[in-house]
């Protein structure tokens, strides 16, 4: 005799009859779905590489610079590499008259988050360079005509600096000339990989496939009228008071007659793991940034070795040739407005 197969969505009511299966009218088979597949990141993609668009007054940057500032923001040791390096070049650097920290911190991390940072020269009355103001990178364009910058924050909002009067400090790359592309640009695929894990796991324990099971009874003693009462307490498990335990008897029942078979817990949270670990090193490898600075535990009892020796060479092969990049605006302005301390390594 056929008996038909119910189909049941999270909240245990019917969602459709399927096709009719082969039975000896004492039972028939009744399945639970657990949740529907929902979408996680679907702004992840980045703009390749294609030419510094024009519109007749400023150049369009090849990169989305508020893509890449929303991307500071993405789970990982993205940000923290970034403002490891911000902290120390701070700690070094000496105000001047025409820089103070505050501007050299905003225009280290433009420099170092978008891969532009830019300086605008303002001037006393008597047409003397008096005092340099960063100008938020996100928004800020290239003009045209040589040494002509745009502060473009929205639609139709602009407002035109005086020519000469503004420093663009990039990061080269061989594909543009423009504008500047930020080291970690390569990786970021990587990075924006770690948040999408981060998103799917937080939405599998909030939807409960984490505690996700078949409830499996093959048993001839147990009737269609049993399965909808063990149905119905597994329904009413769920919300408020969950994980209760539910008593099943079964007088005719044999020993393998009920099974509970766990949803693939043990995978997820395996393929987690390599998903976040291989993001983290290739974000950490792309910032060339040794991990027990930025509070990475190590995984093995080895651990990372000396942190006085890595932040050593960290110092000597990463920050210090980022202290030469920013004296180039010294070159600029005629005027030593950016200066830094030499590091003292310690024995």
């Amino acid at each position: 005799m056929a008996q038909p197969v119910t189909i049941y969505d999270a909240q245990g009511q019917a969602m459709e009859r399927a096709a009719a299966i082969d039975g000896d009218g004492k039972g028939g088979v009744t399945a639970f779905s657990f949740g529907e597949p929902e979408p996680v990141l679907d702004r992840s993609s980045m703009l390749g590489y294609i030419e510094s668009v024009t519109n007749g007054r400023w150049y369009v940057p090849p990169v989305s610079q508020c893509g890449l500032a929303r991307a500071f923001d993405m789970p990982g040791p993205h940000a923290s590499c970034i403002r490891l390096k911000v902290n120390l070049l701070v700690k070094h650097f000496v105000p001047s008259r025409w820089l103070d920290r505050a501007n050299f911190r905003k225009w280290a991390l433009d420099f170092l988050s978008l891969g532009n940072g830019y300086l605008e020269l303002r001037d006393n009355l008597a047409g003397r360079p008096m005092q340099l103001r960063h100008a938020l990178a996100r928004y800020m364009r290239r003009g045209v005509d040589e040494g002509h910058f745009f502060f473009v924050p929205g639609w139709q909002q602009e407002h035109a600096f005086e020519p000469g009067h503004v420093h663009q400090l990039l990061q080269e790359h061989p594909a543009q000339e423009i504008y500047g592309v930020p080291e970690f640009f390569g990786a970021l695929q990587a990075g924006l990989l770690g948040e999408a894990a981060t998103l799917f796991r937080r939405r599998y324990y909030l939807n409960g496939s984490h505690a996700g099971f078949i409830f499996y009874a093959s048993g001839a003693g147990m009737s269609n009228e049993d399965a909808d009462q063990v149905r119905e307490a597994l329904r009413q498990s769920k919300g408020p008071g969950n994980f209760r335990n539910l008593f099943l008897h079964a007088p005719a029942g044999g020993k393998d007659d009920v099974k509970i078979i766990p949803i693939s817990e043990v995978a997820a949270k395996d393929e987690f793991l390599n998903v976040k670990r291989v993001s983290r090193d290739e974000m950490l490898a792309a910032h060339r940034t040794p991990p027990q600075l930025v509070a990475i535990i190590p995984e093995n009892n080895g651990g990372f070795g000396d942190v006085q020796k890595a932040l050593d060479v960290f110092m000597l092969n990463e920050i210090e040739p980022l202290m030469s990049r920013m004296m180039e605006v010294n070159d600029w302005l005629g005027q030593r407005a950016v200066e830094f301390m030499p590091y003292a390594q310690n024995d």
